[in-house]
């Protein structure tokens, strides 16, 4: 009769599976398998299985390194940085303090200093009422010592001989009694200015070009059809602002004819608050609002065919005037 097998009891298969049944931890493989249970030898391994470990330890690290770099990602900051750019906009805001009179031409002048500069309303029916707001107050008043809320009004012309003029359209106005605002954030004379540092062709003295914000209701109206090219390019036109700024973090860009286009560089994107000098018709720098930027706010720029096509309209509207 043949001799009857041996049975080997449960619980050593049981051992055994529980001895190498990995875990659903990050725990490598290598650590599970080191430690068997069922034998106090160590049960000597294929050779296949000696490059387990270094297989699956290699996207376990991976998987670590994926770990750690979300706790510090790039693209958040990105993203960061977008919003903070997105919370700047390219600015010219100030407040002016004198006495205001009209000329024989009926020209709205104000005194600062030792010299008068022109008042102008701004074309808009909203802003239009402050200026009018004005004229009643001082007609009603008698007062024509006012402290107002203006932009500056740079006109350059294209002879770099030929000083640039300077003037302010009015926003609004108070009599030190508004405590919030432009109003309350600036005092007399400071300006607040924020757009791109550099130098101009027609300008000796640097300048922080102030262009006109993006929006999508702005964008609409350019691309209308009956926005005329001329009215596009008045839309879109650029305020150059003379700074004079010595001790300035970044150097004022300046573009250079004979530079390739890709050694150019560009111009960085700054907020400022700044004094009005009238003695030189200049803003001196007075403190710096934010640090500055690489790139600037999104903004609405004038190509050149439009500006060429806006002059030849203009000199045509003089002809036959």
């Amino acid at each position: 009769m043949p001799k009857p097998r041996k049975k080997i009891p449960a619980t050593t298969n049981s051992q055994t599976l529980l001895a190498i049944k990995p875990k659903t931890s990050t725990e490598p493989v290598a650590d599970l398998i080191t430690e068997p249970e069922a034998s106090p030898k160590p049960v000597e391994r294929p050779k296949p299985v000696k490059k387990l470990p270094a297989d699956i330890q290699k996207p376990i690290v991976q998987a670590q390194e994926t770990g750690t770099e979300q706790q510090q990602p790039e693209k958040p900051q990105e993203q960061q940085d977008e919003q903070e750019r997105s919370s700047s906009l390219f600015q010219a805001v100030g407040i002016i303090s004198g006495t205001i009179r009209f000329n024989e031409y009926g020209k709205t002048l104000i005194t600062l200093g030792n010299k008068e500069y022109p008042l102008y309303y701004v074309p808009n029916k909203n802003k239009r009422k402050a200026y009018d707001g004005l004229l009643k107050e001082m007609a009603n008043t008698g007062e024509y010592n006012q402290r107002l809320i203006v932009y500056p009004r740079i006109t350059h012309y294209p002879k770099k001989e030929q000083l640039h003029r300077v003037g302010f359209q009015v926003v609004g106005f108070d009599k030190g009694i508004l405590n919030e605002g432009i109003a309350a954030e600036l005092e007399d004379f400071q300006f607040k200015l924020c757009g791109l540092w550099q130098f101009i062709p027609v300008c000796q003295t640097p300048c922080i070009t102030v262009l006109r914000n993006f929006t999508p209701e702005r964008l609409d109206y350019i691309k209308r059809e009956e926005t005329s090219t001329l009215s596009k390019v008045n839309f879109m036109k650029a305020s150059h602002v003379p700074v004079l700024w010595r001790d300035a973090p970044v150097r004022p860009f300046r573009f250079n004819p004979k530079a390739p286009k890709e050694q150019q560089g560009h111009a960085s994107f700054v907020e400022i608050k700044a004094r009005f000098l009238p003695s030189r018709d200049v803003f001196g720098f007075d403190s710096l609002v934010a640090p500055p930027a690489d790139k600037p706010p999104k903004f609405f720029k004038a190509r050149k065919e439009d500006k060429a096509l806006a002059i030849k309209t203009i000199r045509e509207l003089k002809a036959q005037k």
